[in-house]
C-alpha cells in the first residue's frame, strides 16, 4: 500500500514541480522547487486524495519536505488511526 502511496505523492509534486524529477529524499523547500506556502496544498493533498487526517502536532514543514518525509508521515498516522 506504501509503494502506492509513494506513487501518488509522486504524481502529485509532478503536477507542480515539472522541470525535473524530484528524488524521494530530495528536500522539495530547500531545493527551492516550490515555497513554505505550498505545505498547504501538500495538507489538502494528504487529507483529501491519501485520505489521511493530519493533527495539528503534524503541521510541521519538515514533515511534508520530501516524498520520504510524506509517505512517514502518512505511515504514522494511519497507523495511529488503526490503533
Amino acid at each position: 500500500m506504501m509503494e502506492n502511496i509513494r506513487e501518488q505523492v509522486r504524481a502529485f509534486l509532478a503536477r507542480y514541480i515539472r522541470d525535473r524529477e524530484v528524488a524521494d529524499d530530495e528536500d522539495i523547500f530547500t531545493a527551492g522547487h516550490v515555497n513554505s506556502l505550498f505545505v498547504m496544498q501538500l495538507v489538502l493533498f494528504v487529507e483529501g486524495e491519501l485520505d489521511c487526517p493530519v493533527a495539528d502536532e503534524d503541521l510541521e514543514l519538515e514533515n511534508f519536505s520530501s516524498v520520504d518525509a510524506i509517505v512517514a508521515l502518512v505511515e504514522r498516522r494511519t497507523a495511529a488511526v488503526r490503533g
